[in-house]
């Protein structure tokens, strides 16, 4: 089993920058895309970034390319989702999610989440 945290979340004025984390422990596995993932409310979970195992390969909803980064650290734990010029419509619960295989968009091809976090854009 693989455990997932995510961490980084808070409160940010229009314009701001938060840098969200995702820490994996439990069972190690190799080719393993990693994706966040955004839930707003009344809304359906949405695909916001996505990195291949390797890291050659990015995912960006249009939404937020060019505003947000996603990457790893070299020991392939961590996942980060640097976000810059937040808008009030970012306001979202946070996920990420990882499957084993290629970085795809469906939430529902992904195998393991944590249990979110928090942003809030403030207009």
């Amino acid at each position: 089993q693989v455990q997932l945290l995510e961490s980084g979340g808070g409160l940010v004025q229009a314009g701001g920058s938060l840098r969200l984390s995702c820490a994996a422990s439990g069972r190690t596995f190799s080719n393993s895309a990693m994706g966040w993932f955004r839930q707003g409310p009344g809304n359906d979970r949405e695909f916001v970034a996505g990195l291949s195992w390797s890291g050659s390969r990015t995912l960006y909803a249009d939404s937020v390319k060019d505003r947000f980064t996603i990457s790893r650290d070299n020991n392939k734990i961590t996942v980060y989702l640097e976000m810059n010029s937040l808008k009030p419509e970012d306001t979202a619960v946070y996920y990420c999610a990882a499957r084993v295989g290629l970085v795809v968009r469906q939430p529902n091809r992904y195998d393991y989440w944590g249990q979110g976090t928090q942003v809030t854009v403030s207009s």
